[in-house]
């Protein structure tokens, strides 16, 4: 039997990333991680002060990544860790922890072109906030990208308002379309994330994120289960009052994100469906996947249930 060819040009179930990567590059790329020491407004008191109520910036960042290291080494030294399993590559240098937008223009231009200043680097992808953006960077930003490939994740986290107050976000949702829908026509390269499971959403409710979400012009998203980690405020609300949070099983999850992926724009490209905190962070949940087995269930569930990314959009 032959396998259909969907909308993404190939038999997979839905849009996967490594799949675009080889559509936009002519060799191997890897993201490598760098902390460069940045903040975020809702730490240092612009936006409040600390952070988001699921947020432990700890378990975002490999073990190589230290603010105290520079730029160039940590490239060399996440290069050293990922060139043992391929000998021939390039790298993105990914500004992951905290906001990597939030700083003066000209201190964003120094760490930036270090960072590609080092011969096997071709490109930046910047996790950042859609608050922590404005029309100079994304001008600067945009003249990158005419050289190299230039990516902007913003942490969007949830569509729904209600949610973004509790957990203590500092904006709202219509400050991260208006980022993603700049930087989309400044012609940059743009992601987003969205937990799911956040406290007090019904399961109509993230699937409502699929359907607004599917309306901007993203490149691609990432997906993560809540995870409920150490020296973070959800973490311990967790542990005082665990029966108050509703958290995913895999299997649970699983389906969700089929459900979520069978109304979401074909055209976007899933970069990740889950999170993996340390395990030394890590209160709950604690499923034992790596990302490539969450990844084959994904692909064995959709088969099963015989659909497919975008199989009920646009999503009514």
């Amino acid at each position: 039997m032959t396998e259909s060819i969907y909308y993404w040009g190939h038999s997979r179930r839905f849009n996967d990333y490594s799949s675009y990567m080889r559509r936009s590059f002519d060799e191997r790329v890897q993201k490598v991680s760098i902390d460069a020491g940045f903040s975020c407004p809702n730490r240092d008191g612009s936006k409040g002060h600390g952070g988001c109520t699921f947020c432990n910036n700890s378990t975002f960042n490999p073990a190589y990544c230290s603010e105290d290291d520079s730029i160039t080494n940590q490239i060399n030294t996440g290069i050293g860790f990922f060139s043992s399993k391929y000998k021939s590559q390039l790298y993105l240098a990914y500004f992951q922890a905290y906001s990597n937008t939030y700083e003066s223009i000209d201190v964003l231009k120094e760490r930036y072109t270090e960072a590609l200043s080092h011969p096997k680097v071709t490109g930046l992808v910047l996790g950042t906030r859609p608050d922590c953006i404005n029309d100079e960077l994304l001008e600067y930003l945009s003249d990158l990208s005419k050289e190299y490939y230039v990516s902007i994740e913003y942490g969007i986290e949830s569509t729904n308002n209600t949610t973004l107050e509790q957990i203590n976000r500092g904006h709202n949702y219509e400050i991260g379309a208006e980022a993603i829908l700049k930087t989309s026509a400044a012609g940059i390269n743009v992601g987003a994330h969205l937990i799911l499971g956040l406290p007090n959403e019904s399961h109509e409710e993230i699937l409502n994120h699929a359907r607004i979400i599917s309306e901007l012009p993203l490149d691609y998203l990432k997906l993560h289960q809540l995870q409920l980690v150490k020296g973070s405020v959800m973490g311990e609300q967790y542990l005082n009052n665990p029966e108050e949070m509703n958290l995913f099983t895999a299997d649970s999850y699983i389906d969700m994100v089929i459900d979520f992926l069978e109304l979401l724009n074909p055209k976007i490209v899933m970069d990740r469906f889950i999170s993996q905190s340390p395990k030394e962070f890590l209160i709950a949940p604690k499923w034992n996947l790596k990302n490539f087995e969450f990844v084959a269930k994904v692909d064995k569930r959709l088969k099963e249930r015989d659909t497919w990314q975008g199989k009920l959009y646009p999503a009514k």
